[in-house]
């Protein structure tokens, strides 16, 4: 899924070839952070986008602002995600779960900077994202439980977890063997999350996603997400 060319939240819908250019500037974006991280030249990515320079710029001031971006859209895949689970858990909270993270292992090229150790994005836009995220993730695992779908000791970090290492790109394969590994993976974390006879070997305990996103963001002051856009 590409999302959506917004305005850059300051101003009307961009023109046609505006939003193109943008969109293809972001693809060419998270190809190149894959392969060289976030310090890749913004000349190359320009080059990859088939874009001159100064139009890169004028949609992106700086790397940062980039990169900022790439973020927002990959948090914001992950969002959209859990929203429509939430809304298919009544039928079925499991299987919600599975499609969930089978979606977001077909479309993990989007996922690129939220799983692959870039530079910490200290934005209340995406810190906003992530606990919203959150909060849908409690609240399809609620509903798993009262289905007895679930094991009870399961938590949401263990769902952003289970997305970040299916999902990271691996090293020397070509990507249909790593789709393969990655589903698999994924079915197997499903099974894990079943509930089984007693007694269920309980997990070790660990921290929810809130200390998660206080680790996170220990090194800097962690943005607030007033005024940000709601979504």
């Amino acid at each position: 899924m590409t999302p959506a060319a917004p305005s850059d939240g300051t101003g009307p819908q961009l023109r046609a070839d505006a939003a193109r250019n943008r969109a293809r500037i972001l693809a060419a974006a998270r190809a190149a952070f894959r392969e060289r991280g976030t310090a890749a030249p913004l000349d190359e990515i320009a080059r990859r986008a088939g874009v001159n320079i100064a139009t890169l710029y004028r949609r992106f001031p700086d790397g940062e602002a980039l990169i900022r971006q790439v973020v927002i859209d990959g948090y914001t895949v992950l969002l959209r995600a859990a929203q429509t689970a939430v809304r298919e858990a009544s039928d079925g909270a499991l299987p919600a779960i599975e499609h969930w993270l089978l979606g977001l292992v077909a479309e993990r090229e989007m996922l690129v900077l939220p799983l692959i150790g870039g530079p910490v994005v200290n934005d209340a836009e995406a810190l906003a994202i992530q606990r919203e995220l959150g909060g849908l993730l409690d609240e399809l695992l609620a509903t798993a439980r009262d289905q007895g779908a679930i094991r009870p000791d399961v938590t949401a970090a263990d769902l952003t977890t289970t997305v970040a290492l299916a999902c990271r790109p691996l090293p020397h394969l070509d990507a249909a063997t790593g789709q393969v590994l990655a589903e698999r993976h994924v079915r197997v974390f499903l099974d894990g999350l079943r509930p089984g006879p007693d007694p269920i070997s309980p997990l070790p305990s660990g921290p929810t996603l809130d200390e998660v996103l206080a680790r996170v963001y220990a090194d800097g002051p962690t943005p607030t997400p007033d005024n940000t856009t709601q979504r």
